[in-house]
């Protein structure tokens, strides 16, 4: 499959055709591969700085985290309760991966 080049991508509301969606979908997700990259970088940091396993999981930081994608989604008309589910998934996979990291790091 070609990837497409940043010239072939057209914003959605200029998109005539299902090959321009899918160029500008693909593109999206890439992009977003590479935001959830520095995301987990973030985590690996996190599990480097806490000195005590037991703070990598904050219960009040998640809830928060997750109200501000659902504000953040309702404020943009997206639907905030899915995307609120999407980012409960993300947490708990980014403290799953803190933990892992912490113990990686204290291990060595």
């Amino acid at each position: 499959m070609r990837l497409a080049m940043t010239s072939d991508i057209k914003p959605p509301e200029d998109c005539s055709d299902m090959r321009e969606v899918r160029i500008g979908v693909d593109a999206t997700d890439r992009a977003l591969m590479e935001l959830l990259d520095r995301r987990y970088g973030y985590m690996r940091a996190a599990a480097r700085i806490k000195q005590d396993r037991g703070a990598v999981r904050d219960e009040g930081r998640k809830s928060a985290v997750i109200d501000n994608a659902r504000v953040d989604a309702e404020a943009r008309g997206l639907p905030a309760e899915e995307l609120a589910a999407i980012w409960d998934r993300l947490v708990e996979s980014s403290i799953a991966y803190e933990m892992v990291e912490w113990d990686r790091i204290r291990s060595s």
